[in-house]
């Protein structure tokens, strides 16, 4: 046997490589969209709602006087559309080398990524400037009187408790939001869910009786109390509060009072490039969404220490 010519059963060692694409840990699906009121649209921007205000009436004081005419408040709310993408390209001599066809994963990982922007582009709308007016040229902020403090109910700054909640549905039952007709939401990332678990009177039974025959918590998810409907999304932002600190911005809101408006809903093609060298195949996601509030005072923003 000549020199350096390997022999024996090492020689057939080989390698196994995995047949399975999998994506790593992401939100998937939007969270938020179910919670807010929809819509589609074409142009540069569109106004899903004009809005009247409320009127009092006036008392007569005589006969026959002269009738003076009410002009009720009015408004109009607009929605802007933004553009996303998400092109993914994959190279034909690439392809060649591969055990599996990896497209249709850049596809759903594509999908994924967009249900994400849709959920930012309605917590953008809930908490951010919003444009009002009879051309939308006008910015509204929300209020500060729909803002709960980073110390409410306490002498220091807290993350979220009972005392927070509780204040954010006065906001919005002052505001005369009809509490038993339009479902109230509630965003929070893991550490506002955690808060919660460390709060009595949410996690034990005899503050939260079984609604229809159902547990509040179940497998030690917060899903429903004191009305609110909790969503999980990290994707809330952080800012400075009332007390000069930095905390995350918790969004609550009736689901009348937030929108989505839709331009166009998520598309994806798939097509292969004949102006590039290789002859690719690219996978192409895209939408076009924007999201707005309805009404300040449907909407209030817990700061969450």
């Amino acid at each position: 046997m000549s020199a350096g010519v390997n022999s024996g059963i090492p020689l057939f060692y080989v390698q196994q490589f995995s047949s399975n694409i999998q994506l790593k840990l992401q939100q998937k699906d939007s969270r938020l969209r179910s919670a807010v009121m929809t819509g589609q649209h074409i142009g540069s921007q569109a106004s899903p709602v004009d809005q009247f205000g409320a009127i009092a009436p006036k008392k007569v004081t005589g006969r026959y006087q002269p009738i003076q005419p009410i002009d009720a408040p009015t408004d109009r709310r607009w929605v802007f559309p933004q553009d996303y993408e998400v092109p993914q390209l994959l190279d034909s001599f690439d392809k060649l080398r591969l055990l599996i066809d990896p497209m249709s994963s850049y596809v759903t990982n594509a999908v994924h990524a967009l249900n994400r922007a849709i959920d930012m582009e309605i917590l953008n709308g809930l908490l951010g400037t919003n444009y009002v007016g009879n051309a939308g040229t006008s910015s509204q902020t929300l209020p500060s009187g729909q803002v709960v403090s980073v110390q409410q109910g306490a002498a220091s700054s807290t993350g979220l408790t009972v005392a927070k909640i509780r204040e954010g549905r006065r906001l919005l039952m002052a505001a005369e939001v009809d509490l038993g007709a339009d479902e109230i939401y509630c965003a929070v990332t893991a550490t506002q869910h955690d808060n919660l678990l460390a709060e009595v009177q949410v996690i034990s039974e005899d503050f939260n009786p079984q609604r229809d025959g159902v547990p509040v918590m179940q497998d030690g998810k917060i899903s429903r109390f004191l009305g609110v409907n909790f969503i999980h999304s990290e994707l809330l932002s952080t800012g400075t509060d009332d007390q000069s600190g930095t905390s995350t911005k918790v969004p609550m809101w009736a689901k009348s009072g937030a929108y989505l408006g839709l331009w166009n809903d998520l598309s994806t093609d798939v097509s292969q490039r004949k102006d590039l060298t290789s002859l690719p195949y690219q996978a192409y996601c895209y939408g076009t969404f924007g999201g707005t509030r309805l009404e300040e005072k449907k909407v209030v923003q817990i700061w969450a220490h």
